[in-house]
């Protein structure tokens, strides 16, 4: 893997482990597509630190749980601004 790649890897997943971060908000902030940041927290970071991909595992699990609520949240919103 090459250097800048760990950097970015390791730079996301402390960002993601510092805010609790979704996977589209760290790739809005690190100007990446949501699929390169998948690809690194799931896939790269294993290889360059198991105990750290544990824990962003942890955070992104959570997050995909919580999903459907920000969802709905974000639709009640929507349609009480039309109102």
């Amino acid at each position: 893997m090459q250097e800048y790649i760990q950097k970015r890897v390791l730079d996301i997943c402390f960002y993601i482990l510092e805010t609790q971060a979704t996977v589209r908000q760290a790739a809005q902030v690190f100007q990446v597509s949501k699929s390169t940041v998948h690809k690194d927290m799931t896939e790269r970071l294993p290889s360059l630190n198991k105990q750290l991909a544990q824990e962003v595992k942890t955070i992104l699990e959570y997050n995909k749980a919580e999903r459907h609520l920000r969802g709905g949240e974000a639709t009640r919103r929507k349609y009480k601004e039309l109102a």
